[in-house]
């Protein structure tokens, strides 16, 4: 399809969410435009799991079909590109990409992600979505019962003992630091056998992105073959916060059951305003696509 510069819906993010939202919305016949600069946050993820049908294929594969099929709806045009700036404008919105080029429409789809903010350890970055993973119900079966890291304090390292211990009961908490855990917290972690270190990490030797051993700042070290972490997070990008869109207490964009952000004509979905995982975004940008849909269907009839 010959690309133009005014759509009915424009969709920022062309992974799972996006796509999949593309997808309700071509098989409505509207003209939309997806927005992607080819950077998902889980492109250095083996495997993907936990998502029906598709259990174990490479995250790559699974989008790269999902493109396939949604370009077979003659109304959806792809543009590679980074979305640089948003603005309202008369009957809509206005975008323009860092390369300069410049598209409108009525409405607006956010399927652009997160941005991991990597700690400052050596290795950490290189393992990310490897062997140094987040979501046990993403990637905790493979390495179960396996020699088993939780990098986290307080709350979360808490939380990741309670969770990780269902998985396996070979644990350690590394605190990296000071352990801001409460007295109950820690007596119950310790009450299951899961030790707790606060000796800071230096850094995590690995294989090509496999644990191996995490090495801390005395020069002690501990071989395990995964790590739970929750590193920070940042949108993937700031426009639908300049356009007025609320941000919850965590730094997602806020949205409804319909993933309605608070900006009328602009939804969100995919990582950016919910859980993270493959079979959520799927969901979630179907759900946001066909709920946009009904939108323009009461605004024309």
């Amino acid at each position: 399809m010959k690309q133009n510069s005014h759509y009915e819906v424009i969709i920022i993010g062309g992974s799972y969410a996006g796509l999949s939202a593309a997808m309700a919305l071509g098989r409505a016949s509207r003209k939309v435009l997806v927005i992607d600069g080819g950077t998902p946050c889980n492109r250095q993820t083996p495997h993907s799991h936990n998502f029906i049908t598709q259990d174990g294929r490479k995250p790559a594969e699974i989008a790269h079909d999902a493109k396939m099929q949604v370009l077979k709806y003659d109304t959806v045009s792809f543009h590679e590109g980074l979305a640089a700036t948003g603005k309202k404008v008369k009957n809509g919105f206005e975008l323009e990409t860092k390369s300069g080029n410049k598209f409108t429409a009525k409405k607006l789809i956010f399927a652009s992600g997160l941005k991991d903010i990597m700690p400052d350890i050596k290795g950490f970055a290189e393992c990310w979505g490897i062997s140094v993973i987040h979501c046990p119900y993403c990637h905790g079966y493979e390495v179960k019962n396996e020699k088993t890291a939780i990098l986290a304090n307080g709350d979360v390292a808490f939380h990741y003992a309670q969770l990780i211990f269902n998985w396996t009961k070979k644990l350690s908490v590394f605190t990296n630091g000071k352990s801001t855990l409460t007295e109950e917290q820690t007596a119950q972690i310790v009450k299951n056998r899961i030790e707790i270190i606060e000796t800071p990490v230096d850094y995590i030797h690995h294989s090509e992105g496999y644990v191996r051993e995490v090495v801390f700042k005395d020069g002690s070290a501990i071989s395990v073959n995964a790590i739970y972490s929750r590193p920070d997070f940042i949108q993937q990008t700031d426009i639908p916060e300049k356009l007025g869109c609320k941000l919850t207490d965590s730094g997602l964009l806020e949205v409804d059951a319909m993933q309605k952000t608070s900006v009328d004509g602009v939804f969100a979905c995919g990582d950016n305003s919910g859980m993270r995982a493959v079979s959520h975004a799927v969901a979630s940008g179907t759900t946001a696509g066909a709920s946009l849909n009904n939108i323009l269907i009461t605004e024309e009839f």
